[in-house]
């Protein structure tokens, strides 16, 4: 059955279990883990047998060539004979796919006999969820987003969920309890939560039993799919809305650290999830300290020159290592973990903070596409420094985007929009040339990535670069300079204010970031 594609929120409400339904959470949860590894690893090979069959190359090859012509070709006709011969192509892609049982009701069919041994703790639905996660795998993979697929190790898989509020897994709405295979297990709803009362009014479409590992203990959560949009949050003392929308045009420069911002009311340069970097150094003090005791553990494991071996030999065949984990190693690996889950907690509070700021300036929101996986690799040219005549550094920037997370925060923006039936405009990188236009001369001038200033007009690269976004025409495509003449004033004594501001925390001690050239 195909999952609803009506609008959608999430409410997370804690539960009240005993250790005996703990237990059986737990034992689930494996169970869970693997039935899907085991329908993953039938998937896997349908796919292999598939990827060797004659027919499938044949197609591959015929789809690849057809591509390159419909794309490169400018004639309208055989463009339009093109795209049927496409359609034909793809056509016989999916029977291909169909007859190596590579479709969700394919995957669906196999679970059956998968989870049917177990059907006293995964019920059907359940079953049939996990089938919709195998899928969601294979599916990347046949379209190429995924070069290869990982099964679920012990302890990576912390989820069930069902496919509706019928049976199965179920939540009961008259007594706030988890209904699932004899089990029985309430829901905490504060009677001062009236965000949470007011969101179980709306319809539940199916829940999910979560379980997370917080300071070295497990605790178990339900989070309940309900149909619609989040209700609005109220403060309590005066019954305004929290977070009031906007109305106008706003433009975002984001980069790996920063954000600027530009907008009629504001004008702001700002750090990214600027409380994730107090927990980097001791976060680098436990990675070493994880490595020493690795290295004690299992002297074995290494070479003379301290790398680590591929492999023991034995009877001539090159064998995994075998890793030794003592329970001081154990500990130390728990605590990296948590902060782990932390960095990961700030992060997301720091960004739906922001999205709701960004919000609150306006509704006509534009950003630049981002190629940030392109941005995380590493540079493929080796260069010399002129002046020093050592190797430069291939690494690029992997680590700030792993930290800051810009392309969640604009993920977050798009949900938020989508509540009030927007979406986030992305202007196109390519011909807008946000960092290189001046609307004065109407002429692009190629910066150096360190030069943050325009030092034409003295103004904020970023600033700047946000500023023209926001002025970008509807075709998302080329900068309306009229537009940016009318509100450059304005722009400019709010582009002064930011900078007083930034240089006042600079005084008082505050270190900013390196790229915002202040």
């Amino acid at each position: 059955m195909a999952k609803s594609k009506t609008p959608s929120y999430v409410l997370i409400l804690p539960i009240r279990i005993n250790k005996q339904q703990e237990a059986i959470l737990h034992k689930r949860i494996e169970l869970g883990r693997k039935v899907y590894n085991t329908c993953l690893g039938l998937a896997l090979k349908h796919y292999k047998v598939m990827t060797e069959s004659k027919v499938y190359r044949q197609v591959k090859n015929e789809i690849k060539s057809t591509n390159n012509q419909f794309h490169n070709t400018r004639d309208l006709q055989t463009k339009k004979e093109l795209g049927k011969i496409r359609k034909t192509l793809y056509n016989k892609l999916e029977g291909i796919y169909k007859e190596y049982n590579l479709t969700n009701y394919g995957i669906i069919n196999s679970i059956t006999p998968i989870y049917k041994p177990f059907n006293k703790n995964i019920d059907s639905r359940t079953a049939y969820a996990i089938g919709d996660r195998v899928w969601i795998a294979i599916s990347n993979l046949l379209t190429g987003e995924a070069n290869e697929l990982q099964f679920k190790r012990y302890g990576e898989f912390n989820s069930l969920e069902g496919k509706w509020n019928k049976s199965g897994m179920k939540y009961n709405e008259k007594s706030n309890t988890i209904e699932w295979n004899g089990m029985s297990i309430p829901a905490i709803v504060n009677k001062n939560d009236t965000y949470a009362h007011i969101a179980l009014n709306d319809k539940i479409k199916y829940c999910r039993i979560v379980r997370k590992q917080i300071r070295g203990k497990y605790k178990f959560y339900v989070q309940l799919i309900l149909e619609g949009i989040p209700p609005k949050k109220y403060k309590s003392k005066t019954g305004e809305v929290k977070h009031h929308r906007g109305k106008g045009k706003v433009g975002i420069d984001i980069g790996t650290q920063t954000i600027a911002l530009c907008s009629n009311q504001d004008v702001k340069l700002l750090e990214l999830a600027p409380n994730v970097n107090n927990i980097e150094r001791e976060k680098k003090v436990l990675q070493r300290k994880l490595d020493r005791q690795r290295r004690r553990n299992n002297p074995s494991n290494y070479n003379t020159d301290g790398t680590t071996k591929n492999g023991i030999r034995i009877d001539g065949k090159l064998k995994k290592l075998a890793w030794y984990k003592s329970n001081k190693y154990n500990k130390t690996q728990q605590k990296l973990k948590e902060l782990y889950r932390k960095q990961k907690v700030v992060r997301k509070q720091d960004h739906e903070k922001l999205a709701n700021y960004i919000l609150t300036l306006g509704d006509d929101i534009k950003v630049e596409k981002m190629n940030y996986k392109g941005l995380q690799k590493r540079a493929k040219k080796t260069t010399v420094n002129e002046k020093t005549g050592k190797f430069n550094k291939k690494k690029r920037f992997g680590k700030s985007l792993a930290n800051k997370a810009p392309s969640m925060l604009l993920e977050i923006i798009n949900r938020k929009l989508s509540y009030d039936g927007l979406t986030l405009l992305k202007v196109n990188t390519y011909t807008v040339k946000a960092s290189q236009y001046n609307h004065f001369t109407h002429e692009f001038t190629k910066k150096e990535l360190s030069n943050r200033w325009n030092d034409d007009f003295n103004l904020q690269r970023d600033l700047y670069s946000a500023f023209l976004i926001m002025n970008v025409k509807e075709n998302l495509s080329e900068i309306d300079r009229e537009m940016c003449f009318k509100t450059y004033e304005k722009f400019k004594e709010l582009h002064d204010k930011e900078l007083n501001r930034l240089l006042e925390l600079k005084k008082n001690g505050e270190k900013l970031i390196y790229s915002m050239g202040i």
